[in-house]
């Protein structure tokens, strides 16, 4: 089960390492890369999927539920964390409490489970964004100001989910020519997704400290355990089940490394995390997927 757990992480792993080899023959800038995946790409991914997707009301309704507990968990954890060791909460605690559900756990369910897998994924990494561009912005940012309030409103993810949603509940009936676009821009999105994680990990330099033994543990330990009460709470089965339990310990998402950078704000820890939970999710992945069942 891990090895062949493996075998399905190998395409995105080799996509990764080319956005980290060629980034070191080119000049590329991971700004200008995390802007148009996040910005283009994944915004119309979610458009459509949302609008196209079989999964029932029930089930958007299920995972969404439990994403954001996952999310409301893990913030109470890493808050408590940080107070107990000290630690810089706007530093720390976004490493901690996201993920990389969206350019690592969205190419990953479409190879592992097809597209179900991914529209589960999807809705599950939605929530993830909703918090991340709301009260992940408010965390960095040291509190409520026009700058953070400005930045949720100009999120072309969040909008995309709204408005995925809206399409969804009215039954709006998309032109064909419309669909395939959002569809062709869409396709792009996973491998675009992991060819920057290749490239902005070059750009990190590892930093220890003995506190990221313990930020580690709670990346993958402590989301493998929240992801797995969280799918016990709404009664999660199957698919759904490994896909919340998988995702809830995923590496730390790059955004959390990106965003301080807009902010002029240090990200050192959260660059540290981000590399070495990017590295250790070789191991830690297929474990998951293997002890999810």
């Amino acid at each position: 089960m891990i090895a062949s757990s493996f075998l399905q992480m190998l395409p995105i792993l080799l996509v990764v390492l080319g956005g980290f080899v060629l980034s070191g023959i080119y000049s590329i800038k991971v700004e200008d890369l995390v802007k148009v995946v996040s910005d283009f790409f994944l915004p119309a991914l979610v458009f459509i999927s949302l609008v196209q997707t079989d999964l029932s009301g029930a089930a958007i309704a299920d995972m969404a539920k439990a994403s954001a507990l996952v999310c409301i968990l893990l913030f109470g954890v890493s808050f408590a964390w940080a107070k107990i060791f000290k630690q810089d909460i706007r530093n720390t605690v976004p490493p901690l409490v996201f993920m990389n559900s969206g350019f690592l756990g969205i190419p990953l369910m479409k190879l592992w489970g097809g597209m179900e897998a991914m529209n589960l994924i999807l809705i599950y990494d939605q929530v993830q964004g909703i918090f991340m561009f709301t009260l992940g912005i408010l965390v960095i940012t040291g509190g409520l100001s026009k700058k953070s309030l400005l930045s949720m409103l100009h999120s072309p993810i969040l909008w995309s989910v709204f408005l995925g949603f809206f399409a969804r509940l009215i039954s709006l009936n998309l032109p064909m020519a419309l669909v395939n676009t959002f569809t062709f821009a869409g396709e792009a999105a996973s491998p675009l997704a992991a060819f920057t994680l290749g490239v902005s990990i070059r750009r990190i330099k590892f930093t220890f400290s003995w506190s990221l033994i313990g930020a580690l543990l709670l990346r993958f330990v402590g989301g493998y355990s929240i992801g797995y009460l969280a799918a016990l709470a709404f009664g999660l089965s199957g698919m759904a089940r490994t896909v919340v339990i998988v995702s809830t310990a995923l590496p730390s998402a790059v955004f959390t490394s990106v965003l301080p950078l807009r902010y002029n704000l240090p990200n050192q820890f959260a660059s540290t995390m981000v590399l070495t939970s990017t590295l250790l999710g070789m191991l830690t992945i297929p474990l998951s997927f293997a002890w999810a069942g």
